[in-house]
């Protein structure tokens, strides 16, 4: 069973730690993914930045440890949009239905935040993910103007 909180400025490391992690893990240790982005090492600056219109989640196991994470930011390439960011979990989270709770409890917070849709981009190499994606109701769109990360190829959205 994991514990969710908001992140915390004590969490920024072990997350980027977890971020390169899974990244390096799908080949993804290429420009172009969040692997390079300069604010990975200090998640929490954004994400406590703007609390009404943006969200990180850490998920804490029994032992206190974080083993994983979920945020969601405004998109504006889509009206009303939030965008699913940095869905990342550690191996031992892994096989027990944690992503979906974790994307229901982003889905959440962006409901009660006023967001009708959640996007999200990712990339072919992570076929575990895009399952998920697609078996939560996400569906798959052309690729956006407005996309941050030039590598990931694989675009969904969905309605709230």
């Amino acid at each position: 069973m994991l514990h969710y909180r908001k992140i915390e400025k004590k969490d920024d490391a072990v997350l980027a730690e977890l971020v390169r992690y899974n990244l390096k893990a799908h080949g993804l240790d290429i420009p172009g993914t969040v692997y390079f982005d300069a604010g990975l090492d200090h998640l929490s600056d954004f994400y406590l930045s703007d609390e009404n219109r943006i969200a990180y989640f850490v998920a804490e196991n029994e032992e206190g440890q974080v083993v994983g994470g979920i945020g969601a930011a405004t998109y504006s390439g889509f009206e009303k949009c939030a965008e699913l960011q940095k869905l990342y979990l550690a191996d031992s989270a892994k096989g027990h239905g944690y992503s979906k709770e974790m994307i229901r409890l982003i889905e959440n917070w962006a409901r009660s935040a006023g967001y009708e849709k959640m996007y999200l981009e990712t990339h072919t190499n992570l076929d575990v993910a895009i399952h998920l994606y697609e078996k939560m109701g996400y569906k798959k769109i052309e690729r956006p103007a407005a996309t941050v990360h030039s590598t990931m190829n694989c675009f969904f959205l969905k309605d709230l």
